[in-house]
């Protein structure tokens, strides 16, 4: 049978507005920040380390 009381259904709590803020700064101006430094400079060192190997870009066509 479907219940079609209001109650909500078992489970985790909705958070409350102040623990999603929270999160949502630590995400937004903690944990991505780093990340986006981190993927960056792997980048970066990757083309260096590459470079080291293969030797630094040249004149094309000759």
């Amino acid at each position: 049978m479907i219940d079609s009381s209001n109650n909500p259904p078992d489970g985790p709590q909705i958070l409350n507005r102040r623990q999603e803020l929270f999160r949502f700064f630590v995400l937004a101006f903690g944990i991505w920040p780093i990340v986006a430094v981190g993927v960056v400079g792997g980048y970066g060192f990757l083309v260096w380390m590459y470079q080291i190997i293969a030797g630094p870009p040249g004149p094309l066509g000759h």
